[in-house]
Parts: structure tokens; sequence; C-alpha cells
């Protein structure tokens, strides 16, 4: 019989244990820590210095990888979110490193991928059988589940960063993982073979379908061509925000090089100092060249060459180079994501001429 049957009255503090114990909790009590006024996040901003990075990644040299721990890599983990190894809530960067004569396994995985090469020429990614051979700065991507190896066959360490979307895959419970049952897979395409088809900027095969859910069929894009063309916007344009700033794009549509993850690179130049925004992505920033600071929520970090920093989302941010040399930052965002859900929001700071105040 129920307690309406029985016209009972229970007190109030029964009633709560009573629908509690029956998985049963009132949305009233926890409405508010449900649905924010604004996003609530655990993610902290944080600086890695590459005086501590590097010589820690060459270190890691001396310890044997197997198959089943798969990849030399350092986590660039976030101290607010420690206990997930990640970056920020969605994306995971690590520093990778493999050395002289090495190769990482060939494996597949439903997480995409970029690599920015920090230190080295002559490494290679293999992705469906293509080796992409490396050079400093250049990008290089592994959509999802592809197999991909990794390679060096030169006399020096190669070194660069990974980015992954490997927490909100996670949270999404669409997590494969399968290794390849040779230590890599055969190549069967030439060397390079997307940046010979779809290297041409804003050429593609005729035959092409301007389509592909897994991300850009472009599987490198070489830093001599970024460059130049973060020379010549300089030369017209440029954000409030972010000072001179590109976007990596899928040469079939224009959008981002994959499904989860954006890729941008941006030049501060000498003197710059940008006005303040805060936008719902997260990003993850390494420092190509030069030194300079970023401003987030008044706390200022002072970066050089080599650095990695953090940005939560919804985080007032702002850059500034007071140096006389320009300064090149690499950033992934999980931009995509947001936009596809149509969350992404924007706000300029508008005080004190869109600068924030720092705090001590």
């Amino acid at each position: 019989m129920s307690i309406v049957e029985q016209n009972v009255s229970p007190s109030l503090e029964e009633f709560y244990a009573d629908i509690e114990a029956a998985n049963l909790p009132p949305l009233w009590k926890y409405l508010g820590g449900m649905i924010t006024r604004q996003p609530v996040y655990d993610a902290v901003p944080f600086l890695w210095r590459w005086s501590e990075v590097y010589p820690r990644i060459l270190q890691a040299g001396q310890v044997p990888i197997e198959r089943g721990g798969e990849r030399r890599v350092l986590i660039l983990n976030n101290p607010g979110l420690s206990h997930l190894y990640t970056t920020t809530h969605n994306l995971y960067a690590g520093v990778q490193m493999v050395k002289p004569g090495e190769v990482a396994p060939a494996h597949r995985h439903t997480q995409s991928a970029i690599r920015f090469v920090i230190k080295g020429n002559g490494g290679y990614t293999a992705v469906e059988g293509e080796r992409c051979y490396m050079e400093e700065y250049d990008l290089l991507l592994t959509p999802r589940w592809q197999w991909h190896d990794h390679g060096n066959q030169t006399t020096e360490p190669v070194i660069w960063m990974d980015g992954l979307d490997i927490n909100l895959i996670r949270s999404l419970n669409a997590s494969f993982f399968e290794p390849y049952p040779e230590q890599v897979r055969p190549s069967d395409k030439p060397d390079n073979n997307s940046l010979k088809t779809y290297g041409g900027g804003a050429l593609r095969p005729a035959w092409q379908k301007p389509y592909n859910d897994s991300g850009s069929p472009l599987l490198i894009y070489k830093w001599a061509k970024t460059y130049e063309a973060l020379q010549q916007l300089a030369q017209v344009d440029a954000s409030p925000f972010d000072d001179v700033a590109l976007t990596y794009t899928n040469p079939l549509t224009g959008g981002p090089v994959l499904p989860t993850i954006s890729a941008w690179v941006q030049m501060l130049r000498p003197g710059v100092h940008t006005q303040a925004h805060r936008h719902t992505t997260s990003a993850v920033y390494h420092v190509i060249e030069g030194a300079g600071s970023t401003i987030i929520n008044g706390q200022r970090f002072d970066w050089q060459k080599g650095d990695f920093l953090a940005l939560p989302p919804w985080c007032w941010h702002e850059h500034l180079n007071t140096s006389s040399s320009p300064a090149l930052l690499f950033s992934i965002t999980d931009t995509p994501v947001l936009e596809a859900f149509g969350l992404y929001r924007e706000e300029a700071y508008t005080d004190n001429g869109g600068h924030q105040p720092i705090v001590d």
C-alpha cells in the first residue's frame, strides 16, 4: 500500500531519505548544480615549461617501452583533472619521442589525433600504409580508426606534441582500440601521398567528393607553406583577440581538420597586446618561437619557446608580446564539438579598454 493510501505524512527528512534510497532524488535540490548559470570546470590554467619537459622526455628514452605501452609519451596532465590524465576536459595533449631506429607499433583507435613536430626532421607517421615524413613545425593528422605507426630512421630523436580527444571519447563511452597483428602495417601507398594529392591549397582532384566524415584527407600540413600564409595575412588583416591567426582546414570542406579537434597557428607581432575575450571552447597552446605572456582570468603566464599552456573553457584571456620579435603559437581546440551542438559562445571583455586587471 502506498504512502498516500495509508494517509501517512512522513517528516521531510524521512521523505528525502526514502526517495534517495529508492534512487529517486528530487530535482529541486540538485538542479542548480546540474544546469549551471555558466560553465563550471575543474581544469585550471597551467603552464608546462619546455626547460622542464625536454630533459624529462630525453630521460624517458632510457625506459624500455614494450608492446602494450605502445608510445613513449609524457602527458601534459592538468592539476585540476589529474585523475583523468588529460589536459582540458575534452583535449588530451602529450609530448612524444621516437628514438633513432625506433618504431612505435601500429594500432588504431576511435580517438582522433594530431601531431605537431617540435624537434627533429626525417621521422614519419604512417597512416593506412602512407608514410608522412616530418619536418619541424609540420602538423600531421591521424583520423579516427585508421592504422598508424611512427618511425625514426634518422640519427637524432624526433619529438612532437600529441593532441587527442581521449577524454571526450571516454565520456561518450565510445573508446575502441586494436593493435595491428604485426609491428607495422605494410606501406602500400607512395610516401606523402596525401600531400601530393591535396596539398594544392584550394584545389582538389575533380573526381573527389567534397566530404569525408573522418577528417581531412590531407594528412600533413607543411610548415613552410603555413608560415608563408601567416606572413601574408599579417600584411592585410588581424584579429583583435588573437592577432594574426589561421586555422588549418580540411581541403574538401573548408571545415576543421578533424571532427572533434581544430588546429590553429598564430603570430603575435612585436608590441601587440590583444583584447580579452572568452569562449566555451578549451585550448592547448604550444610556443613555436619567441616569448610573450597570456593573461587568463587575471593571472599572467609568461611563456617562451617550447612551453605549453592549458586554457579551460569560458576563461577571460588575452595575449601580449613585449619583445622585438614575433611570437608564434600553435594550438588545438575542441571548437568543432561545441559548434556541432550549437553550443559555441564567445564574449568580449569590455571594461578597461578590453584588458583584464592582473591579480597578484
